[in-house]
């Protein structure tokens, strides 16, 4: 029943053309539960209200696993089924994205250009890694230009999953710590760098000056600390382009502490182009 409802309300949205109502749903069905009023002196049953709650957070993740389902379907081109590459397209795939394995790289900006148009399958890269928590590619070059945004100063990385990132910036000088809360351990190898730990936790004992998070899952509830971290001067998101499908845009919104900009010229660095994922970055305002 509660699948059935929540298909229905998202193909209502989706068929209203109004991607504002999405994003309205999803607010809506994060929201807590609040006791409706009663008689005067009656007591609001405790068990009805953990109920709701426990419904609406079904609902809400029902409903992120049915739009993540949307995306993955479209980048691979509505393609429905198993879905492999052929020897070919694997095999560049894995030499120009992969040292070994599922090991991520940093990619060559110059090789992907000469070779990725030639993948007559890209469209199947994504649906086939993300399943191990692979969400999405980082250039070589942007790489570079974050940390050479972050400079000497500390960074911490939250939903680190296998800590690629932070090994990418580490291997260029950078002083970052990986941290995640481990909740993908059926599908992530996580590395003894990452360390085990929520975002509250992680700000607190590493009290950061640069924060970084690639692909925060949308609505998620812990982006919001960082904006109220002391010392925080810099939040860096790798995510995607469409607002429903990474990060907590009501929060990125509400807040007033950080000014956001998209850096279109960063997003490019974030691999395969088909993804659409992009760079938003979180300067602290001058008190």
């Amino acid at each position: 029943m509660e699948w059935e409802a929540v298909s229905d309300e998202l193909a209502a949205i989706f068929a209203s053309g109004k991607p504002e109502q999405l994003q309205t749903y999803l607010t809506g069905l994060a929201a807590p539960v609040v006791a409706q009023p009663n008689r005067v002196g009656a007591r609001p049953n405790q068990k009805k209200l953990e109920a709701a709650a426990a419904s609406r957070q079904i609902r809400l993740r029902m409903a992120h696993l049915a739009l993540k389902g949307y995306v993955l379907s479209a980048a691979a081109g509505g393609k429905s089924g198993k879905i492999r590459f052929n020897w070919l397209n694997g095999f560049v795939a894995q030499r120009l994205l992969f040292a070994r394995e599922l090991e991520r790289k940093p990619v060559s900006q110059f090789w992907f250009r000469l070779i990725w148009p030639l993948v007559w399958q890209k469209r199947l890269l994504m649906p086939l890694v993300e399943a191990k928590g692979i969400y999405c590619f980082y250039s070589k070059p942007l790489i570079e230009a974050i940390a050479k945004l972050i400079g000497g100063r500390e960074c911490l990385e939250i939903a680190a999953g296998d800590g690629t990132l932070s090994r990418f910036l580490a291997a260029e000088g950078v002083r970052a710590t990986a941290t995640d809360d481990y909740s993908w351990k059926h599908a992530v190898n996580y590395p003894e760098t990452v360390l085990k730990m929520d975002a509250a936790q992680a700000l607190r004992k590493f009290q950061p000056t640069v924060v970084v998070c690639s692909w925060p899952p949308a609505n998620n509830s812990f982006e919001r600390l960082i904006f109220t971290s002391p010392g925080v001067e810099l939040y860096i998101v790798i995510g995607s382009r469409h607002t429903f499908a990474s990060g907590n845009w009501a929060d990125y919104r509400a807040q007033t502490a950080f000014e956001l900009k998209e850096d279109a010229d960063l997003g490019r660095g974030v691999l395969p182009p088909e993804l659409g994922g992009t760079v938003y970055l979180f300067h602290k305002r001058d008190a």
